[in-house]
């Protein structure tokens, strides 16, 4: 969990996308480093805490099962799927 507000380095944030799939790995990884350094405060605390999320819930919503329930995740996750074209 992040602490009181502040957003993680780039490295925890690296290895908080290393997750149990090597599909996830990717597309968390991948919009990590081509879009989160263009993202604002705002989004990248919202990404920081979208990786708090179990990695089934993730999936879900990255393949369209499921809708976060928060609209800055579900931002997030149509990112994601933009860019990967899921």
């Amino acid at each position: 969990m992040t602490d009181s507000g502040s957003i993680p380095t780039l490295g925890r944030l690296r290895w908080l996308c290393r997750r149990g799939t090597s599909e996830l790995d990717t597309l968390l990884g991948d919009w990590l480093e081509q879009d989160y350094p263009d993202s604002s405060n705002v989004e990248k605390m919202a990404f920081s805490e979208l990786l708090e999320v179990s990695d089934p819930d993730l999936w879900d919503w990255l393949i369209g099962r499921h809708v976060p329930p928060r609209a800055d995740w579900k931002e997030l996750i149509d990112a994601i799927r933009t860019h990967h074209s899921l």
